[in-house]
């Protein structure tokens, strides 16, 4: 019997067979995929055929098509529906993986074949797609160490394959960590606490198996439990369970496997001729160097800083009124916060959710991509990973443009956070290709019968995941190494980020933020109130990213520390970090930068992202309003269609014209006053 990931993919739109995939498919085909991938580019280095783009980087950008057809599948399930055997199955992909990229870096005649045309790319007619795609791919290779040889290429492939374990025992322990805890609460626990946390509560222990409500490391539950819960004693424990994921001790402990991750990509680094893994990472970013990170940084950090302890000074003062002397704890800051909320825009959260239904929230995203850019989404029975996500079809103008999956709660099987990841993107290298685009996050799964209630944050969130979808979706390249979201860590951003302002016009609000009781819209005193709280706790948000940024930063700079976490506190002691408040993501518990090296040296990226999105969306409001149509061709013109085709900044350019400053993100922040 052919295995269904191996086979075609016949149904509707070419939809992987979620159905007919069992955990005991993968690693055959993982095997049979990765022989055909190797004797794919054994067949691309050895053809006897002079080099041309055809037969060396065309057929080069399909080598792989086998393997990620598979991979696309697997990683879907693992990351959002795991389980033993396939957190199993991760340990033994990731270093077999890593040993076959460095496999392909290493081969010095598939090299020669693609410095060869480099050398003579003058004279091979190219488009500019393909001109920026040899450009990428040999450096791509260089700094895979195809410049390497001898014991230097060996280590070199010891490292990659040792980074790829590491980082994934890096993530399973956070994993563990986040689904093993959980506190029971009585029901007088539950005294203070919003129907919606209650809800949560309820739900998640059921999901737990447990015999009433509980509190999880979910970030969906965990903090409006802290913002609401009276009880400080039990907000003192899930805090303290919340900040010591991966530092636990025993088994999922991950501080001595970022000792070894710095050290390796420190070692990695100067293999490969660069002072740092931070001057190595950041050299093909729009930041290009360390010194431009930190100056970003550091000018945002100062006005942040002092507005964060202006709010400390009234949070501490509200908390001894309340006959709690001592010092502001973390604990204590979400709860004091909220308060004070209340108190200055008398905006209260539990007032708010009922406004965001989710269902109502997805079709609010959806209605303004229809809005903007044409798009329509049907509704359409796929069977997929697990029986929670929802599938669309995509189309314009009545041509299938791409499918788009929404998994949206939390569960102990999926690892934190949200994201967006294409199990196909487009490309025309093959044939018109149209993408496959799942976003996942992590909110609260409401009661049997309930509508399903997000914060505003939750909904920022998915406006936010869905502007990564949207750059799969509208993608119009033709080799599928520059497709969709491939582009700059520091340019990834901008369409996710700049997405989210539409949550916040006015006529999306009266609209889609409808009552889940009485149905009525939002009033418009609410909505004033919202949008006047927008800069409310902004000293505190940007503290903790900026500081996790900063420490991310420093941990690749110069010699790896060997003890991260000695480190981390000399950091933040040297930036003035205010004591009731700590890193967004501490160190054991830091997966953007170590269960791959994706975002590391590259957290800052959300910020520097942030500069552009308040100066595209500026852009918008310069012109005709939210909805300006020929604002939103440009910006699928120039920024969500490209892909990686052409250079970041160019396209930035021709869409505004000019490269933006700090101040439009200082001003949105409300920190401008504070600086």
């Amino acid at each position: 019997m052919t295995n269904p990931l191996l086979a075609d993919w016949t149904g509707p739109f070419q939809f992987p067979p979620f159905d007919k995939v069992t955990d005991d498919d993968f690693a055959p085909a993982f095997d049979e995929a990765l022989d055909k991938a190797r004797a794919n580019i054994a067949a691309i280095a050895n053809n006897p055929d002079a080099p041309s783009f055809a037969n060396t980087i065309d057929a080069l950008e399909q080598a792989d098509e086998p393997l990620e057809k598979v991979l696309s599948v697997f990683y879907a399930a693992a990351g959002a529906d795991t389980n033993d055997r396939r957190d199993e199955l991760m340990r033994a992909f990731s270093p077999r993986l890593a040993e076959y990229g460095s496999q392909v870096a290493g081969n010095k005649d598939l090299f020669a074949r693609i410095e060869a045309l480099w050398q003579g790319r003058d004279a091979l007619d190219l488009t500019d797609e393909q001109a920026r795609v040899l450009m990428l791919t040999r450096r791509g290779f260089v700094r895979a160490g195809s410049l390497l040889s001898g014991e230097d290429a060996k280590r070199h492939a010891q490292i990659k394959s040792r980074l790829a374990t590491l980082g994934t025992e890096f993530t399973q322990n956070l994993l563990a960590d986040e689904r093993d805890w959980s506190m029971p609460l009585s029901q007088d626990d539950l005294a203070g606490l919003p129907d919606f946390v209650v809800a949560a509560a309820q739900a998640a222990g059921q999901d737990k198996g447990a015999d009433g409500p509980v509190v999880t490391l979910s970030r969906s539950l965990i903090v409006p439990f802290l913002q609401f819960s009276p009880r400080r004693d039990l907000r003192q424990k899930a805090f303290a369970a919340w900040a010591a994921r991966g530092a636990n001790g025993g088994k999922t402990d991950n501080r001595d496997i970022v000792a070894e991750i710095l050290a390796l990509r420190q070692e990695r680094a100067k293999l490969l001729g660069y002072k740092d893994f931070a001057s190595y990472k950041l050299e093909t970013e729009m930041a290009k160097t360390p010194d431009a990170v930190r100056e970003l940084l550091m000018r945002v950090w100062a006005p942040a800083r002092r507005a964060a302890l202006r709010d400390a000074e009234k949070l501490t003062a509200m908390m001894h009124a309340d006959g709690i002397n001592g010092d502001l704890e973390p604990w204590d800051w979400r709860y004091y916060a909220e308060k004070l909320r209340k108190a200055e825009h008398d905006l209260d959260e539990s007032e708010l959710k009922p406004y965001f239904q989710l269902d109502n929230m997805i079709r609010a995203a959806f209605d303004t991509a229809t809005r903007l850019f044409g798009l329509r989404f049907e509704p359409v029975d796929l069977p997929c990973y697990h029986q929670d996500c929802r599938t669309w079809n995509v189309t314009r103008n009545g041509a299938h443009v791409g499918v788009f999956i929404g998994d949206y709660f939390a569960r102990g099987s999926k690892r934190s956070g949200a994201w967006c990841s294409a199990i196909r993107s487009q490309q025309k290298l093959a044939g018109d290709i149209r993408p496959i685009v799942v976003n996942v996050c992590n909110f609260a799964k409401p009661a049997e019968g309930k509508p399903a209630l997000l914060s505003y944050d939750d909904a920022r969130t998915l406006f936010h995941e869905f502007g990564h979808a949207l750059h799969q979706l509208l993608s119009d390249v033709t080799y599928p190494s520059v497709s969709g979201t491939s582009v700059a860590r520091d340019f990834v951003e901008l369409p996710s980020q700049l997405y989210e302002h539409w949550l916040d016009v006015p006529e999306v609000l009266a609209e889609y933020a409808t009552h889940a009781d009485t149905g009525q819209p939002m009033p418009k005193s609410l909505q004033d109130k919202l949008i006047g709280a927008q800069t409310f706790g902004q000293g505190f948000a940007t503290v903790e990213y900026v500081a996790s940024a900063l420490v991310d930063l420093e941990f690749h700079l110069g010699q790896a520390p060997s003890d991260p976490m000695a480190r981390q506190a000399e950091i933040l002691d040297g930036i003035g970090m205010p004591s009731a408040i700590t890193m967004r993501h501490a160190t054991p518990q830091f997966a953007h930068v170590f269960s791959g090296d994706g975002y590391s040296s590259g957290y800052y990226s959300y910020m520097w992202s942030e500069v552009m999105d308040a100066d595209a969306f500026a852009a918008f409001e310069e012109a005709g309003g939210a909805f300006d149509p020929h604002m939103a061709g440009k910006l699928e013109t120039w920024i969500l269609s490209k892909g990686g085709s052409q250079d970041a900044e160019a396209l930035y350019l021709a869409f505004r014209g000019q490269m933006p400053g700090p101040e439009a993100l200082l001003k949105g922040r409300g920190l401008l006053d504070a600086s």
